[in-house]
């Protein structure tokens, strides 16, 4: 028989469980989330980004770090799309963010969506398809993503400090970064892929080139050949020109990226710091070596879902922006 001391605590208790259920709840994105508000939201943004990548295929890449970028700095919550105002300067203007492009692609979907469903389909989500169908038209996987993300209403370019991890990250800084978000050191090297398909501004390696250790020297772990190929691509203080991220195969989701680092030839210190972990080695080189990317992929859809789900905002919290470049 219960006590009634006990039976009295039962109900405090019941209400203590139900209301962690229902926040947790509340961080969580689902499949098929429009399913009855906006049936061919998925169908609207993939045939748009058709267009897109017909016209401009170089933008895959960039419209792929947008949805890293924006989950990386706030959470999942199209905090990157945000414009600066005359009071603070947003996340899209920040110095790491330099370079980066297809904001105009993300408006002009969202335009359409708002014709078939008004103030239902987020710009967060917005984001995440984008990504996924740049990968799926570069000849990469497609797989389904759960949906449901709201958007927030902060930008601050000073947000990203501390929460982008430079191109010149080491295998510490990398896996802190990774870690600090619940995501694993497999995850880090399967995203490390994504460089498969876009380019860089010589900004973001040159030191390798020219002064690495502040001594006018050159990265010793770089490949010779690649770094002279560089070097006549990007000429000492040159800033803006850009390069391949993955010489030959920039325009297409393959393996040749791992297959690249695999060689000492990764663009950047953190595409090299990959061979610094026994375990993100141990993955580079079976890709590099593998005869299909079907593992690869497989890994990537898993690790961009667990990306995607990055602090959320679900139900209550968030709103959905009617422009994805300001508060509504």
């Amino acid at each position: 028989m219960v006590s009634q001391d006990f039976s009295k605590n039962l109900f405090p208790l019941a209400l203590v469980l139900l209301l962690l259920l229902f926040s947790s709840a509340e961080a969580h994105v689902t499949y098929g989330f429009y399913n009855d508000t906006c049936p061919h939201a998925e169908a609207i943004v993939i045939r748009e980004m058709a267009k897109v990548m017909a016209k401009s295929p170089r933008l895959a890449g960039p419209l792929l770090r947008m949805h890293f970028v924006d989950c990386f700095v706030a959470g999942c919550e199209a905090s990157i799309l945000l414009n600066s105002t005359e009071k603070y300067v947003a996340e899209k203007d920040a110095p790491l963010n330099i370079g980066l492009r297809g904001f105009d692609v993300i408006d002009a979907i969202k335009v359409k969506l708002e014709k078939t469903c008004p103030g239902i389909v987020s710009c967060a989500d917005i984001i995440a398809m984008v990504a996924r169908d740049s990968v799926f038209l570069s000849q990469g996987p497609y797989y389904e993503i759960p949906l449901g993300r709201r958007d927030g209403n902060r930008s601050l370019a000073s947000d990203t400090l501390g929460n982008l991890p430079p191109p010149d990250s080491n295998i510490t800084l990398l896996k802190a970064f990774f870690t600090k978000r619940n995501m694993t050191v497999k995850d880090m090297v399967v995203l490390s892929g994504s460089h498969t398909i876009g380019i860089s501004h010589c900004l973001s390696f040159s030191d390798r080139l020219y002064n690495f250790t502040g001594k006018g020297d050159m990265d010793p772990t770089l490949d010779k050949k690649y770094a002279t190929m560089l070097k006549s691509l990007c000429k000492p203080h040159d800033l803006m020109s850009a390069v391949d991220m993955d010489p030959g195969s920039s325009g297409r989701f393959d393996l040749r990226y791992y297959k690249l680092v695999s060689k000492r030839k990764g663009l950047f210190v953190s595409d090299a710091a990959l061979l610094h972990d026994s375990e993100t080695k141990a993955y580079v080189e079976r890709q590099a070596k593998a005869k299909t990317a079907e593992e690869f992929f497989h890994d990537f859809a898993v690790s961009m879902i667990n990306m995607g789900k990055i602090g959320v905002l679900t139900h209550q919290k968030g709103v959905i922006r009617k422009n994805c470049a300001f508060v509504n």
